[in-house]
């Protein structure tokens, strides 16, 4: 999968072992600017079986950057968030009885070019960076100018723009 080809959450869950719990929109990752950056997507993989995982990521240190004194967008991040089952101190494991396991996750930042194996459960949290804005924010583009959005349609009826049409011939 790439990030290009931006595969049907039907279709990814399909192929591989794997639950896609989100894919949207990174809100606020794109630069500010006259012209706001682009946001990038966040895709959060939850995994069914044992798999290894790898990914070859960029813009995960170093910021997109903006232009025209656009500012630079939000990083990348690639979390592992990976499951710890820790034993109940207070149940009565030594005297025969169930002990009480406390899943807790602890969430760790894969970097931009990694490699993993994550259990059943696990989960792979992609944030792509944003783009980076284009011109001084607050001030108006140079190169869109306001119009009328009616400026090009024909205003009238057939023969007032037929008599138009004759008066200036």
């Amino acid at each position: 999968m790439t990030n290009t080809r931006i595969t049907d959450a039907e279709i990814f869950e399909r192929r591989y072992p794997v639950i896609l719990r989100e894919f949207g929109l990174r809100k606020g990752s794109g630069g500010k600017g006259a012209h706001r950056g682009g946001d990038g997507v966040v895709r959060d993989i939850e995994f069914r079986i044992p798999v290894q995982v790898s990914i070859l990521s960029e813009r995960r240190v170093y910021r997109p950057y903006g232009l025209e004194g656009g500012d630079s967008a939000e990083c990348g991040l690639n979390i592992w968030v990976r499951r710890v089952e820790k034993m109940d101190p207070k149940s009565d494991a030594a005297n025969g009885e169930g002990s009480k396991e406390e899943q807790q996750h602890i969430y760790i930042n894969l970097g931009g070019k990694n490699t993993a194996s994550m259990k059943p459960g696990e989960r792979i949290i992609i944030n792509t960076p944003g783009g980076g804005g284009w011109g001084k924010e607050g001030e108006e583009s140079k190169t869109v100018k306001k119009q009328d959005p009616m400026h090009a349609w024909r205003k009238g009826s057939v023969a007032q723009r037929q008599q138009t049409a004759e008066a200036s011939a």
